[in-house]
């Protein structure tokens, strides 16, 4: 029997069990690239961007070719999408002629409708409320530095800066997925959104995790495991730069804001970084600093996420073995 048809819009799409299924499978393609190579055929997915990507669009295409399947790559001004096309139209064809449909755009709303139409798994590459395969990324990151996949679950991370966008979001769901204790720090005006993390402490409360929102860096990074960062300014806000980022300057990753983090936290950003802005130099630079690992990750926990949601993982335990 066909496994059945999952997709990942957001980060607690997957269970407590599942993630970890997922991310023991990223394990194994991180010392073996081709260990599996479930679109050999090649089948084709589509990979669709409506914002620019460096780190999503290169560890999907070549993700896609390592797993044996042909990346269809879009960008909006080549698709009719990009010309008003309804979603539900461009799912209907997509899902004839693909696998998977991966998908980097603005709302929410989009990749959701995308799925409802959709007969195969799709995948959200980052919208403007999500971003999960980042997260999964970032979490093979730290079972790769601090004791494996099993040793996620009571580890306590911080994020800072803007804690009202897609990355405070996923963190917030994911952390709580994998029974972490996850704090989020940002200054008024910029924190999530309460349902998200209603939504957050409900999960990490059947997982024996917790939730932290608070106004204080130094609360939210006092002994974490890793502390997490992002831009101050999202894609398209660059000109408004100078304004955006004077709500933020307090919670710069700097070295005085390390030292409140366990002795061997470790650094991690999603990139691009700004050094001088929302980290220093001597972090994303310094020996705490994984943030070249984590984009290797990319790759890795991708091309696990996408075995697994076409089924090959869910029906065939050998995948892990």
């Amino acid at each position: 029997m066909a496994a059945p048809l999952r997709h990942m819009l957001r980060d607690d799409d997957v269970s407590h069990d599942e993630q970890l299924q997922i991310l023991r499978l990223g394990m194994k393609f991180r010392e073996n690239r081709f260990h599996a190579r479930p679109f050999e055929g090649p089948q084709a997915v589509a990979v669709l961007f409506d914002k620019p990507s460096t780190r999503t669009r290169s560890s999907f295409s070549v993700g896609v070719a390592e797993l044996g399947g042909y990346p269809l790559v879009i960008d909006k001004g080549g698709s009719q999408l990009g010309r008003g096309e309804p979603v539900a139209d461009t799912a209907r064809v997509l899902t004839r002629m693909t696998s998977t449909i991966v998908w980097r755009t603005f709302g929410q709303d989009r990749v959701e409708e995308m799925a409802r139409y959709a007969t195969v798994p799709v995948i959200n590459a980052l919208t403007d409320e999500f971003h999960p395969c980042q997260v999964l990324a970032d979490f093979l990151t730290i079972a790769q530095h601090r004791g494996g996949v099993d040793s996620l679950a009571g580890k306590r991370i911080a994020y800072l800066g803007d804690a009202g966008n897609n990355m405070a979001n996923s963190y917030l769901l994911a952390g709580a997925t994998a029974g972490m204790h996850v704090a989020v720090a940002g200054p008024y005006g910029y924190l999530p959104d309460p349902a998200i993390v209603d939504d957050a402490k409900t999960i990490a409360k059947h997982n024996n995790g917790s939730v932290l929102v608070t106004t204080d860096p130094f609360e939210a990074a006092k002994d974490a495991d890793c502390i997490f960062t992002d831009t101050w300014v999202s894609m398209g806000e660059e000109s408004e730069y100078a304004t955006r980022s004077k709500p933020f300057w307090d919670y710069q990753v700097n070295d005085e804001l390390m030292s409140h983090a366990a002795p061997n936290a470790l650094f991690q950003h999603c990139l691009p970084a700004y050094r001088g802005k929302e980290v220093t130099g001597s972090v994303i630079d310094g020996p705490q600093s994984v943030v070249w690992d984590e984009a290797e990750n990319r790759l890795h926990a991708q091309k696990a996420l996408m075995t697994w949601l076409i089924g090959k993982q869910r029906e065939d335990d050998d995948l892990l073995a």
